[in-house]
């Protein structure tokens, strides 16, 4: 597919080149691409500017510095900010950027409901806006987004959830001796302002709500709703704080009976954990922890995986994400569309956004070496140390 974009743009530079000083240069009628006089496109003139929500977690951390890299490879300048998890902070750099003239925007954000005067403003620069993993809401003009399938990210925990419960195999197929239950579970869901916590939460439900139905699994405190589950900011000290007052209200303060823990994010499992093990469970899963999932292999949790005190974590490949939004931005500079290969699912509200939606993989301990460690994501030390 990457070859198949460059080859695009590629052509697209060539019919540029082709139509001389006739034309708008490679940014098309917006203007948004500086040429030379030949007419191609002078990328060392382009500056992109890279919204990232925090720095607070190391993916997000990650994929800054995977999208800066890789579009510096290709030439262009970067202008990489981090919000600090602060709307007003993300907000007042977007400002900047198109105030400062850059040329295109590839944004994670804080909020999706808060950027609709920023983007309004980019439109009407003529600024192209890619949507990066969390989608932009309420706004026109989001032109394209790029992120994981988050629907089967939540079929992913939940099957995980599952497994670990010996009730299906990896792949979710029924175990042939699983238990019969009552298994007690509790339920965490994302930030309510993220529209991918949605669904992570609904495609975790749809998989766990036949065994809910069933008797075989029990949420013991009821809270089975996305907003009783949510998790404000994805934070660490707010989920572990929610799960001492579960265990306080429904486990008689020390767990006893709780199985397994959805939770749709590795920040939020580290602090439901602490909460678990405060308690005295554990402390690892060999000596009584209940089965706890996770999402973004985030190197505090898959060294938790490998010492068998986290359950799982979804391994989102941050590298291929940011290759989705360079060969994006790469398309729009040339004046063409990027590929898209979902264009019905992602309505914020005012526009069905297309969208370029990427595998996403479970790590369990005995996946480590081949998906992290195999692949350079991690080195061994970096699992050994849990950093």
């Amino acid at each position: 597919m990457k070859k198949h974009m460059i080859a695009a743009t590629m052509a697209g530079l060539l019919a540029i080149s082709m139509a001389g000083c006739a034309g708008d240069g490679a940014g098309g009628s917006g203007g948004n691409a500086s040429s030379d006089t030949s007419g191609t496109v002078d990328k060392s003139s382009i500056t992109i500017g890279v919204a990232m929500p925090t720095q607070t977690s190391t993916r997000w951390i990650a994929d800054g510095n995977a999208v800066k890299e890789g579009l510096e490879k290709e030439g262009y300048k970067v202008d990489l900010q981090f919000a600090g998890d602060d709307i007003p902070t993300q907000t007042q750099q977007i400002d900047q950027m198109i105030t400062k003239g850059e040329k295109l925007l590839i944004i994670a954000s804080i909020d999706g409901t808060a950027l609709t005067s920023q983007l309004q403003a980019a439109a009407d620069a003529g600024i192209k806006v890619i949507s990066y993993d969390r989608l932009i809401r309420d706004s026109p003009n989001v032109d394209f987004y790029v992120s994981f399938d988050n629907y089967k990210v939540g079929v992913a925990q939940a099957t995980s959830l599952l497994y670990g419960l010996k009730l299906t195999d990896k792949d979710g197929k029924p175990a042939a001796d699983a238990p019969a239950g009552p298994l007690n579970i509790e339920l965490f869901a994302g930030s309510s302002d993220d529209n991918n916590a949605g669904f992570f939460f609904d495609g975790a439900m749809d998989t766990l709500q036949p065994y809910i139905d069933k008797g075989t699994l029990v949420v013991k405190s009821g809270q089975t709703d996305f907003a009783q589950a949510a998790t404000l900011r994805w934070d660490q000290a707010v989920a572990q704080t929610r799960m001492e007052n579960l265990l306080s209200a429904n486990y008689g303060g020390n767990g006893e009976g709780l199985a397994g823990v959805l939770s749709p994010f590795d920040g939020i499992s580290r602090g439901v954990i602490t909460a678990l093990q405060g308690v005295g469970m554990g402390p690892s899963l060999a000596e009584g922890l209940p089965v706890v999932t996770g999402q973004d292999a985030e190197i505090a949790s898959v060294a938790l995986i490998d010492q068998g005190v986290q359950w799982s974590t979804i391994f989102k490949d941050t590298r291929t994400l940011a290759d989705q939004a360079i060969t994006a931005a790469s398309a729009y500079l040339a004046g063409d569309e990027p590929e898209a290969n979902d264009t019905k699912t992602y309505d914020n509200g005012v526009k069905v956004v297309p969208s370029y939606l990427l595998p996403v993989i479970t790590i369990n301990k005995d996946d480590i070496q081949e998906q992290l460690i195999d692949s350079d994501y991690y080195t061994e030390a970096q699992v050994k140390a849990g950093q």
